[in-house]
C-alpha cells in the first residue's frame, strides 16, 4: 500500500468530562505534549481533533514537566485546543497518522464515534499509522475493517490494563475494561508491570500502555512511517 505523504499527523482527544459522576475527566495533557513535540521535531505539523468539536476538557495538568508547559504556551497549539473540528469534518487523506491520547473520557466517548471510526479505517487501509496510548486504544473497540474484521484482530496491542485500572481504583466506574474488551475482539494484549512504559508496533498500528509510553508512542509512530516509505 502506499499513498501521497502529507507531513502531517492528527491527534484525536475526547470530549468526554464526567468520569462516572466521581470527578470530572478528559484528555491527559502528557499524551496529546509530549507526542506533539515528538512529531514537531521531526517536521510534522500537529491536528487536533475531539469527537465534539470545540475545546475539550482536559485532564491532569503538570506545568513543572517543560514539555506540557511549552504545548500550553505554544499559540498555535492552543488556537488548535479551541476550537477542534470534530472527527466527522475530518478529511483523513490530509494525514499520515492518527493518534489517540488517552484519558478517561474515551472509554465513553471513542467507541461509538461513527467519524471517529471512518478516519481511523480510512488512514489505515490506505497504508498510514494508527497509534494510541493508554485509553486511547478506546477508539479501536468500535474499527471495522472493509473485510468485516476488527482493526485489533489478530494484531499485538499494549493499552492501559485491568490490572492498572483496579490499583487506581476506577475498575468499577468505567463502563468496560478496556485490555478485556480488545482481547474479545481478537487483539493480543502484552503489557509490562503496572505504570511502567510499553509500546508495541504490529502492521502500522502502534499502542502504548499508559502515560508513561506516550513519547515511545510518538517515536514507534515515526518509526512506522518511515518503514512505510522504505517498502
Amino acid at each position: 500500500m502506499s499513498r501521497p505523504r502529507t507531513s502531517k499527523i492528527l491527534i484525536g482527544l475526547t470530549s468526554h468530562g464526567d468520569l462516572a459522576g466521581l470527578r470530572p475527566t478528559g484528555y491527559y495533557l502528557s499524551e496529546v505534549a509530549h507526542p506533539w513535540r515528538v512529531f514537531s521535531d521531526a517536521g510534522y505539523t500537529v491536528d487536533l481533533v475531539s469527537t465534539k468539536g470545540g475545546e475539550p476538557p482536559v485532564d491532569v495538568v503538570d506545568l513543572s514537566d517543560r514539555i506540557q508547559r511549552a504545548f500550553t504556551e505554544d499559540p498555535q497549539m492552543q488556537r488548535k485546543v479551541r476550537a477542534t473540528p470534530r472527527f466527522s469534518d475530518i478529511d483523513s487523506g490530509d494525514y499520515d497518522a492518527v493518534l489517540f491520547a488517552g484519558g478517561h473520557g474515551t472509554m465513553w466517548d471513542f467507541p461509538n464515534d461513527e467519524g471517529l471510526a471512518r478516519v481511523c479505517k480510512d488512514i489505515y487501509e490506505s497504508g498510514g499509522v494508527v497509534a494510541a496510548v493508554c485509553h486511547g486504544p478506546a477508539a479501536l473497540v468500535g474499527v471495522t475493517m472493509s473485510d468485516g474484521r476488527p482493526l485489533v484482530e489478530g494484531k499485538q496491542v499494549a493499552v492501559f490494563t485491568d490490572a492498572e485500572e483496579s490499583a487506581v481504583g476506577l475498575a468499577q466506574a468505567v463502563p468496560f475494561l478496556l485490555q478485556t474488551r480488545l482481547e474479545e475482539l481478537g487483539a493480543k494484549h502484552t503489557c509490562a508491570p503496572n505504570f511502567e512504559p510499553h509500546v508495541v508496533s504490529d502492521q502500522r498500528l502502534v499502542t502504548g500502555q499508559n502515560p508513561a509510553s506516550a513519547t515511545g508512542v510518538a517515536q514507534a509512530v515515526l518509526a512506522a512511517l518511515a518503514a512505510s516509505v522504505d517498502r
